[in-house]
């Protein structure tokens, strides 16, 4: 699920409970609650599955699942990530039986600022700019879905135990602050790939987006705008996620509109082409 550990489903619950093993998957993405609460409330011991396990040594997860029931619990929707996916096969090719159990996900929960799911294309992911590394693979993405009217859904960058290189060289081995991406982090690297394609894909001024923050929580949050009102809104504690608007339609606007910065410049992109 996405919040906490009484987001699980009953089925899932069942499962949990009936395993020999417990996995909680820990890079894709996090929880906003610490794993003791998820060991109390489920009655069960969990190991984290951290990066360097699930690429490199995910022996430790299917090898007891040859002779045992082991879950592997994931944040979201076990489907919703390549990562899980990729799991499945490995897992379905060292012959172990797989089992899905559906849940909640930041893919369903995107419509709660009231934007119709029906009207999004495809999701993009934003990873962290840095001084050596600056991609911008999802401009195109967002260019053809909002080509067709289409709204786009931005998952953010999470960095869980990534390695301190300078740290490595000395002969250490340490890793670095988890970092979360915020939107405004997302939006000044959007607004920074529009400057460099220059393609008018979207207008930093005046397209419509909604940034979202700790979906499913009691906390959660949902503020629409533009790129660069959005970028002066504190969304506080992750995790964040992002929407570039594509065409509204009045239902759309009418819910959007509870979720509005005072005064917003967004002007519609729609087939009246009118600005609200």
């Amino acid at each position: 699920g996405l919040g906490d550990e009484k987001d699980i489903t009953v089925r899932g619950l069942e499962a949990v409970k009936s395993c020999d093993k417990v996995f909680l998957e820990h890079y894709t993405s996090v929880l906003g609650v610490e794993k003791s609460k998820l060991e109390t409330f489920y009655g069960k011991e969990i190991m984290l599955a951290d990066r360097n396990m699930v690429e490199s040594e995910a022996e430790q997860i299917y090898q007891p699942a040859k002779i045992g029931n082991v879950a592997m619990l994931v944040v979201g929707d076990p489907v919703c990530a390549t990562t899980h996916t990729d799991m499945i096969l490995r897992a379905k090719e060292f012959g172990v039986k797989v089992e899905v159990i559906h849940n909640a996900s930041i893919m369903g929960a995107a419509g709660s600022c009231g934007l119709q799911l029906y009207n999004f294309g495809q999701t993009v992911s934003i990873p962290f700019f840095d001084d050596a590394w600056r991609p911008t693979s999802f401009y195109p993405k967002v260019q053809y879905n909002r080509g067709g009217g289409l709204h786009t859904l931005c998952l953010l960058d999470i960095k869980v135990k990534e390695p301190d290189f300078e740290a490595m060289i000395k002969g250490r081995t340490t890793f670095l602050p988890p970092r979360f991406m915020s939107v405004n982090t997302c939006c000044e690297q959007l607004i920074e790939a529009e400057e460099k394609h220059c393609e008018k894909v979207y207008d930093p001024d005046t397209t419509l987006c909604v940034g979202l923050a700790r979906m499913g929580q009691e906390t959660e949050q949902i503020v629409a705008g533009t790129m660069k009102e959005l970028l002066e809104i504190d969304f506080g504690t992750p995790l964040h996620s992002f929407i570039v608007c594509g065409e509204t339609h009045d239902l759309e606007i009418e819910l959007l509109k509870e979720f509005l910065v005072p005064n917003s410049k967004y002007v519609v992109d729609s087939h009246k082409n009118g600005e609200d």
